[in-house]
């Protein structure tokens, strides 16, 4: 044993030879040994799961026990074997993300029962969490945070440090400020969760067969999977990568790279400290974010777990250049204390009786990480009935809620609830594994960063999926990083600050993008729209599969629509514009987060239709301008021969003609409600494009704007947002989307039925536009509203209006709290800040504002 306060003075390199732990922590559950696995075999199967860790065996348990026959669960050694067994068994119920907090939840309410039900102890302690704020920004984190939980059904709040002192007396108070506390958190036991989840899963009808180590799978025409194995093989309706660190192995068996990087992760845990044994209580979990780490209570001593900065912490590199040696299961890496050495000595100052604490153990194990520390969940796009539960740095308080989310999808056809987040088809061909690991490094070091809206993270970019204006704009904008792509979010004024400022209140973008508001309201501006997701869709059936796909009517050929394609319950899946190019074959055009996500659907409807089309994604062969404001049609005219007048190029029109000699694409459309045209053309041509049109407008006093501005103009003209305003959580008619979907149209498209008794029934929410006074910050999204004392909605998102010098927000909340003229409060960063419910849109959109001025209504406009 070694005593940590006296590792400074000794330069202590604890290094003990990698081998396997049989006791990391006192296996609670291990006096009912699992059953041995089963001997028999079937030859078919509805789920073949692969991987025998928490995640894997939750899966098996939650279809099996909502009524799946012949779900097997494939395992290549022992249960718990790779990252599981060794996990430090943190539950949480926090968490940044708005519907992962419900992942969260369903984890833990699961874990509360478990044992009852399976009669396996599971070893589940909630003595609750604190997260320590040392410093003025981690408070209006806190508060950041805080405004997302009142419509949640998760405890959480702020506490004193009067409070914090008297649930963790052991704390030096020198330093904090404040504690985020949620009481039912704490730590479970993994070996023996695993084992209980296992003994359900087999009492509700699964196999669970291991050792069985999957050799090959071959896909069958008709979207089955042979799966073989050592012990035979087996024909599979669908299969689900739960492999862990060996998830990259199975996914190569299909020529899938998944971004997946094994990093080392220390934890220690300490001898019996007398004043840990003395305490009457358990003490809560400890996150001391800027020591950036997690502390426990032990049995009687503690259990400590830091995570390195990016430059000391240690990725597995053999593995991801030769693959997990073979015989990997159960076993550790060497420990390095030198790595961890200045977390413990934050974590001796905070909690000084660790300086006599002895070591009785490190555990140095291997954790996966995909690039942003988010696992990857769901079907994939490209490969059909192949579903991944992958990537996952929090697998404990993941899996209950993960296994019961994929059951949920898998037999009901779609997710119960949206974490596009957690989609697998984020990542593409761009996610190589030079990007993977430099972003598991960047992942892993900011673990306990400050989460600050507007975030970005830097490493690993660019990717190769830069615009042909990447060159161009890089010195003269702050790039945003969407799906792979670099996009301007603000560009630089002189004299003004461009470095990269994040903040829970208004920053130094704050002006800029005033600015670009103005220049595409009262001139013309310039928006590099490149990042959209393409599809090219042709064939003879090409009408038919998306008349079943849209809920809005097919455009006549030369024209555009907005389309949404939305789930068998009436959710909204996706939004894309579709533009009829010639007869039969079609440009769908859908948001850089959505591409490969959008792509899936399509794809899985029309094998399922047989429909006879030819599907094209050509999001990285073509680039995209979008050029917007009042004089957007006197600069463009200057460069091409066709007529632009309003009666010859509508809106919502669209056609091939060439600009100073590059053939593109023009539709008559603009995110920002303003005149203006969005530019399809080859990506070799974009920077001589742009340089053409920006020359034309000299005189037109021409400049460029971000995607900051354009999400400025979007919600004054009350533009909905796929992924804020609707999604999978929200049907068309409570978004306000109703105009878009044709109840009355032939086809009987996705969702229809849904929609006609979500109708019948009556709406009990509806999404509103909000204005509200505040000092110097602005709504983003997800924040709560109040009514009466109560949280009775949620913002969706918002943005300071240039043009009323106040702030606007979209907004759920009941429907008899929809009218116009309503008062309710927004909460943001602990401050509840009146707001009204207003007409829509604040500003009407440039087309509505030419049809009434024709009709002689300025006074309407």
């Amino acid at each position: 044993m070694f005593c940590l306060g006296a590792l400074r003075l000794r330069g202590f390199p604890l290094r003990g030879s990698p081998g396997r732990l049989l006791s990391v922590c006192g296996r609670e559950g291990e006096e009912n040994p699992p059953s041995p696995a089963e001997t028999r075999w079937k030859d078919r199967a509805e789920t073949v799961i692969i991987g025998g860790g928490c995640v894997g065996v939750s899966l098996a348990y939650h279809l099996a026990k909502a009524g799946m026959k012949d779900v097997v669960l494939l395992e290549k050694s022992e249960l718990t074997a790779g990252s599981t067994w060794h996990a430090a068994g943190l539950t949480t119920y926090f968490h940044p993300g708005i519907n992962l907090k419900k992942i969260h939840y369903d984890s833990i309410k699961l874990y509360e029962k478990l044992e009852e039900e399976t009669g396996q102890v599971v070893g589940f302690h909630q003595p609750g969490s604190i997260r320590i704020a040392t410093t003025p920004v981690r408070v209006d984190e806190f508060k950041y945070q805080m405004t997302r939980t009142g419509w949640h059904a998760t405890e959480q709040y702020i506490i004193e440090p009067e409070k914090i002192q008297e649930m963790f007396p052991l704390l030096n108070m020198n330093k904090i400020l404040a504690g985020l506390y949620n009481p039912g958190d704490g730590h479970i036991d993994p070996y023996s969760l695993t084992m209980a989840l296992a003994a359900g899963a087999r009492k509700y009808g699964a196999l669970l067969k291991y050792p069985a180590p999957v050799t090959s799978l071959k896909p069958k025409s008709d979207g089955t999977w042979d799966v073989e194995t050592p012990q035979g093989s087996m024909r599979a309706n669908r299969i689900v990568n739960a492999a862990g660190f060996w998830a990259r192995e199975v996914g190569k068996m299909i020529g899938l790279e998944h971004p997946l990087i094994p990093v080392q992760h220390q934890y220690v845990v300490t001898s019996t400290i007398p004043e840990v044994k003395a305490l009457k209580r358990e003490l809560p979990v400890l996150r001391d974010l800027e020591g950036s780490y997690y502390l426990r209570q032990e049995r009687d001593g503690l259990l400590f777990g830091p995570y390195e900065s990016q430059e000391k912490m240690k990725v597995q590199d053999s593995w991801v250049t030769n693959g997990v040696p073979p015989g990997f299961g159960k076993e550790l890496f060497e420990s390095d204390l030198d790595r961890i050495m200045e977390h413990v000595e934050a974590a001796m100052e905070m909690v000084p009786v660790l300086k006599k604490a002895d070591i009785i153990n490190i555990v140095n194990g291997p954790i996966t990480y995909s690039p942003d520390i988010l696992p990857m969940v769901g079907p994939h796009q490209g490969v059909r009935n192949y579903w991944v539960a992958i990537g996952f740095g929090y697998g404990i308080i993941h899996a209950g809620g993960v296994g019961k989310y994929l059951s949920d999808w898998i037999l009901h056809g779609e997710p119960p609830f949206d974490l596009i987040e957690l989609d697998p088809n984020r990542y593409g061909k761009w996610t190589t594994t030079q990007y993977t690991e430099a972003k598991a490094r960047e992942s892993y070091g900011f673990n306990n960063i400050v989460g600050y809206p507007k975030e970005e993270r830097f490493a690993g970019r660019p990717t190769q999926r830069v615009s042909g204006l990447y060159k161009t704009l890089e010195s003269k904008c702050s790039m945003g990083f969407h799906a792979g792509w670099e996009q301007p979010h603000w560009f630089y004024q002189p004299g003004q600050d461009t470095g990269y400022r994040p903040s829970f209140r208004r920053t130094n973008w704050f002006d800029p993008v005033g600015s670009e508001y103005k220049q595409v309201m009262q001139r013309v501006g310039v928006i590099d729209l490149s990042p959209f997701g393409k599809f090219n869709i042709k064939g003879q059936d090409s009408i038919r599969l998306l008349d079943h796909l849209f809920a809005n009517v097919i455009p006549k050929v030369g024209f555009t629509n907005i389309s949404h394609m939305l789930t068998p319950k009436g959710q909204v899946y996706a939004e894309l514009t579709v533009s009829h190019q010639s007869p039969g074959e079609f440009l769908l055009i859908t948001g850089s987060g959505s591409e490969l996500h959008d792509l899936r659907w399509i794809e899985e409807e029309a094998v399922k239709g047989g429909y006879d089309v030819e599907i094209k994604n050509i999001t990285d062969e073509l680039g995209v301008l979008g050029i917007a404001g009042p004089h957007a049609r006197k600069v463009l005219q200057k460069l091409t021969s066709e007529d632009l007048s309003d009666g010859v190029f509508k809106f919502l029109q669209t056609k091939s003609l060439k600009v100073s000699n590059i053939p593109v694409t023009a539709i008559r459309i603009s995110y920002t409600g303003e005149l203006g045209w969005e530019l399809y053309h080859r990506r070799e041509d974009s920077a001589a494009l742009y340089d053409v049109i920006m020359n034309a407008g000299q005189e037109e006093g021409i400049d460029n704007f971000g995607t900051y501005a354009m999400n400025a103009l979007r919600l004054e003209k009350a533009f909905r947002a796929w992924g804020s305003e609707m999604n999978c959580d929200t049907n068309p008619l409570e978004a306000g989307l109703g105009y878009f979907v044709k109840l009355n149209k032939p086809a009987d498209f996705i969702g229809k039925q849904a929609l006609k008794q979500i109708k019948a029934k009556g709406l009990k929410r509806r999404l509103v536009c909000l204005t509200l006074a505040t000092d110097d910050v602005d709504p983003e999204g997800n924040e709560s509203i109040w009514y009466g004392g109560k949280v009775v909605g949620n913002t969706t998102s918002g943005s300071y209006s240039y043009s009323i010098q106040k702030s606007l927000a979209f907004a759920y909340v009941p429907v008899e709290l929809s009218k116009v003229g309503q008062q309710v409060e927004v909460e943001l960063l602990g401050k509840n800040y009146s707001a009204t419910v207003i007409q829509e849109p604040l500003v009407l959109t440039e087309p509505i504002r030419n049809k009434l001025q024709k009709k002689g209504g300025k006074d309407k406009i």
